[in-house]
């Protein structure tokens, strides 16, 4: 059924706009007439319509689609699957209370497929922008095994805690950015603005000046008479290298770089095999086969020197040898997470080991996340603070040696 949005006038005369499911134009007459509306415009809506609009302009309005609009969207369709209310009544109530336009006109149309006969799954899987891979084939698994109401709230759960990993790195990585770039800003109004019209007076004595002096002096010029070349410099680079990572082969090198970084390379990691042992786990618990669940599970990781090894493990699979096998043999993944799953693997019991070893390195995760919150804040202070004491020492150096004569 065409979901219409409307704009008109109440029995009162003030301005009111809407949405509502209706057949045709007239309907929507009809029943905004039995409501005391009086429209004064109505127009269909479908999301073929929206993507002609564009991205851009759903970010505009605030109706970019977030992980965190899909995870409550999941658990309100597990409370009324829970409920027994029939999944297209469901589907019917999401559209109306989702608050996102955007995932209105999608739930929309999955409740049209689901009620023309299709399954959620396959509705759900005709818009992979906004439904992942993981997330269609969970409700996949829900629905050939009779439980999508625990299905999409374990699916839920999953989307939440991933959210407040990603919540909390990008919350730790926030400071010392905007540290960083203040420090730019300041270092860059020294060079610019103060420092020229100091040391013009000691060009004007003629005097020979100290090392570190000419030095200032000498980056301050560049700065002020080739700031425009700096610029196009850095941001010609940016673009290259932006072009060669997006490449096969760029990104396998830079995702391999990651890895070996000191500190956040160890970081990368963890939360890569947290995130891959957490979904594997949430897919095999709710009845995604394991060559399926690998074949997500790669994309999951977001590194290229990962993925290959998860796509290793994968094909050993197909050939009826474990997963901890390749996934030890990479060297990529670290003994302790390869044991536990062969003991998994062992016992019959490899969803439990997965959830142990996602929730061991979430923890490590958050201690190493507080650690670098807490170490990050001083040694940035005393890196600015060395940077600017020696700008004043070359500034004043001069000034002592006037002093002394």
């Amino acid at each position: 059924m065409p979901l219409f949005e409307y704009k008109g006038l109440d029995q009162k005369g003030r301005a009111i706009k809407g949405t509502l499911d209706a057949d045709s134009e007239r309907a929507v007459r009809a029943k905004l007439k039995t409501q005391g509306i009086y429209p004064t415009e109505i127009a269909e809506k479908t999301t073929a319509e929206t993507a002609r609009l564009g991205r851009r302009t759903f970010k505009l309005f605030g109706d970019r689609i977030k992980v965190q609009d899909i995870s409550l969207m999941t658990r309100q369709l597990s409370t009324l699957i829970r409920a027994h209310v029939p999944l297209v009544e469901g589907l019917n109530a999401l559209s109306e209370q989702v608050e996102n336009n955007r995932l209105r006109l999608i739930l929309t149309e999955v409740r049209d497929r689901v009620n023309e006969g299709s399954s959620l799954a396959d509705a759900l899987a005709k818009h992979p922008k906004v439904f992942s891979g993981l997330y269609v084939n969970m409700i996949r698994a829900g629905e050939s095994s009779g439980t999508l109401d625990v299905v999409s709230g374990r699916l839920s759960e999953f989307m939440e805690k991933q959210v407040a990993l990603k919540n909390k790195v990008v919350g730790t990585m926030t400071y010392p950015v905007i540290m960083m770039g203040v420090g730019l800003l300041v270092l860059t109004a020294l060079f610019v603005f103060v420092i020229p019209q100091i040391t013009s007076v000691f060009k004007e004595l003629g005097q020979a000046l100290p090392l570190p002096t000419v030095i200032l002096i000498k980056i301050s010029d560049f700065v002020r008479g080739y700031w425009h070349l700096l610029l196009l410099m850095i941001g010609t680079f940016v673009w290259f290298f932006q072009r060669y990572i997006r490449t096969e082969k760029g990104k396998l090198w830079f995702d391999r770089k990651k890895l070996t970084l000191p500190i956040f390379g160890h970081l990368t990691r963890m939360i890569a095999i947290s995130r891959f042992t957490r979904t594997l786990s949430t897919l095999l618990s709710s009845g995604v086969t394991l060559i399926t669940a690998m074949d997500i599970c790669k994309f999951i990781v977001n590194n290229e020197q990962l993925k290959r090894v998860v796509e290793e493990a994968k094909a050993s699979i197909t050939e009826g040898q474990s997963i901890a096998g390749p996934l030890k043999k990479s060297g990529e993944f670290p003994p302790l997470v390869t044991h536990m799953i062969a003991i998994g693997e062992k016992t019959g019991e490899l969803e439990e080991m997965l959830v142990h070893v996602a929730e061991a390195y979430e923890s490590q995760i958050e201690s190493i996340i507080a650690s670098l919150t807490s170490l990050l804040e001083p040694v940035m202070i005393v890196t600015m603070g060395l940077v600017v004491g020696v700008i004043v020492m070359a500034i004043m150096l001069p000034m002592l040696q006037l002093s002394g004569l």
